[in-house]
């Protein structure tokens, strides 16, 4: 059986190599190796390389077109929203355009944004040599309930109209997508045809041009900048909505670990993670700089691994504890009450479960604690639980009345606070209506 000094140093153990094999793997996902046969001057007829068709440099054009359908196969049926001529993939640019919204998107349905880069002065659909990509510009989310002042009885709500407002406020309503972040990966880098990046791979079409192999401009929608604040309720009477267009080149390194973070947010809502808890995890990467992100990173998991040790000693402290010399009770009794209350607040906010779970654990203990505290046991008779508590020796009872006296002194700042807390959430805090 280990021995809790060798527990420790197996936890540790574990531990440096999770992140050992983390930075491996990131630098796998950023660093990409080129084709060795273009790396030796092999020139464009090198074989088994994938050449970039951009380094031919050919004029294109960004088309953006709506439509309720999930594919489309002619100019039937959908709605040009943007149209950038003479598109410069090296210059950034963010436009803001009036969608129009169908009566089917309206009444709870999807509406889909195709975008297209093909040659300039060429429809898309004649084009053998475009790119396109579809991205929902609609989501189903439960709205913000309502919320009122306890005193006025102001509220602020959604527009949301009269028929969604009577409707059970956990049904999942449509909203929009009110940006729509566009990429694409500038480097004229050489692929090995017989090793490419699976996740980049996905959204690559090759052509034949000649002797080679070259594929064509790689398009990428920024899932990760739809943020929860960007999106609005879809109104039955609402006709038009904005729509807010950027545009930014990417790196290649870049581009795979944006591919696989969102494929990572996937992953969490395909396990049952709410649009809200996605965009925790967002925030977490849009946020941040990336050189930041990474030293966040290593600062989060030696985080976590101290949460870990101090969680263990905390364990083992309490459950060799005997007596409650020296320990203050009321302590004890205040922080679980407090972690408690906190965790039933995040609860009824529907606070993501990043957040939620933690907190529920720490309550747990918080209530082993007390109970340790109190020296409190449980018997049964039958099927109704007797709760009996243990008695203090006279020590334990010397302890006692320094703690009461300690927290009758703290009781004169602490009133005050919570009673003025509480009057300025009165007066000026809205509280949802149930």
């Amino acid at each position: 059986m280990l021995s809790r000094s060798s527990f420790t140093s197996l936890v540790v153990g574990v531990f440096a190599v999770y992140v050992a094999h983390t930075c491996w793997v990131m630098y796998g996902i950023v660093y990409t190796r080129p084709c060795p046969a273009a790396a030796g001057g092999g020139g464009g007829g090198a074989a088994g390389c994938v050449w970039p068709y951009l380094a031919r440099r050919p004029k294109l054009q960004l088309s953006v077109y709506t439509t309720t359908r999930s594919n489309i196969g002619a100019e039937s049926n959908i709605d040009l929203v943007l149209n950038v001529e003479d598109f410069d993939i090296e210059s950034k640019f963010e436009r803001t355009v009036n969608v129009s919204v169908p009566k089917k998107t309206r009444n709870n349905g999807t509406l889909y944004a195709y975008i297209f880069l093909h040659h300039a002065g060429i429809l898309p659909w004649r084009d053998g040599k475009q790119v396109h990509i579809v991205s929902p510009l609609t989501t189903y989310m439960v709205p913000k309930p309502e919320e009122i002042n306890l005193l006025t009885g102001e509220s602020t709500t959604q527009q949301i109209e009269a028929e969604k407002q009577t409707s059970a406020l956990d049904e999942p309503v449509s909203h929009w997508r009110s940006r729509l972040t566009l990429n694409v990966m500038v480097e004229d880098f050489v692929f090995d045809g017989s090793s490419l990046p699976a996740d980049v791979h996905r959204y690559m079409k090759m052509v034949q041009l000649g002797k080679t192999v070259h594929y064509l401009p790689i398009l990428f929608i920024d899932q990760l900048s739809n943020r929860v604040k960007d999106l609005m309720v879809i109104n039955r009477s609402t006709t038009e909505l904005p729509l807010t267009v950027s545009y930014d080149k990417i790196s290649l390194g870049k581009l795979r670990f944006w591919i696989h973070m969102q494929d990572a947010v996937y992953s969490l809502q395909q396990f049952g993670f709410s649009e809200k808890d996605a965009d925790e995890v967002k925030g977490i990467f849009v946020d941040t700089n990336l050189y930041f992100l990474a030293l966040t990173f290593f600062v989060a998991a030696f985080h976590l691994l101290f949460d870990f040790l101090a969680f263990k000693n905390d364990i083992s402290f309490w459950k060799k504890k005997r007596s409650m010399i020296g320990m203050s009770t009321k302590a004890v009794l205040w922080r679980c009450f407090s972690t408690v209350v906190i965790f039933l607040f995040l609860l009824d906010e529907q606070t993501s479960l990043l957040v939620l779970i933690p907190a529920g654990i720490g309550a747990v203990i918080e209530l082993w604690k007390v109970k340790k505290a109190l020296k409190m046991t449980i018997k049964w008779q039958g099927l109704r639980p007797k709760i009996q508590f243990g008695t203090y020796n006279d020590s334990e009872k010397k302890t006692e009345e320094y703690d009461t006296q300690a927290m009758k002194y703290l009781s004169y700042l602490l009133y005050p606070l919570c009673i003025g807390g509480a009057g300025y959430s009165l007066l000026n805090v809205k509280y949802k209506r149930y």
